[in-house]
């Protein structure tokens, strides 16, 4: 899917007379809510509730939650950034370490433990939120700097 989306990313944005500058801002602003979301979830490494499908990566399609908005703007922008060699490489890295995860999940959980895991996700919550600021603000600064 994020190849498809590498290719026909630029397409789509010009059939909906749209800049990558302003796709890279709303974007930034999906990338950020999500962030939010998971740093602001208040569950507590001690509750014992029925976890959602979602969280267990038991969903019986995964596109939506491996091929989100997120992935899909870092891709199309990576495209128009680095080129499609480089896109191209990277989302196959991506899959590789994706699939490697998602393959030993059942260790990684072993060893990380739910605190643990808690703590990726929100360290790595952090560092989406600084990558959706950072395209909120690169995407405003190309609109700024055009208008003058």
């Amino acid at each position: 899917m994020l190849l498809i989306f590498a290719f026909l990313g630029q397409e789509i944005l010009t059939i909906f007379g749209l800049s990558i500058f302003s796709f890279e801002i709303a974007g930034g602003i999906l990338l950020l809510i999500v962030s939010v979301r998971i740093l602001s979830s208040s569950k507590s490494t001690h509750d014992e509730d029925v976890e959602s499908p979602e969280s267990l990566g038991a969903v019986p399609i995964a596109i939506p939650l491996l091929v989100g908005p997120g992935a899909i703007t870092t891709t199309i922008f990576n495209l128009q950034s680095y080129g499609s060699a480089v896109t191209i490489l990277a989302v196959i890295v991506v899959l590789a370490i994706t699939w490697l995860i998602l393959r030993y999940i059942n260790a990684v959980y072993r060893v990380l433990g739910k605190t643990g895991a808690l703590v990726i996700a929100r360290a790595m919550a952090l560092l989406i939120a600084a990558i959706a600021v950072q395209y909120i603000l690169n995407g405003m600064t190309h609109y700024l700097t055009a208008s003058i």
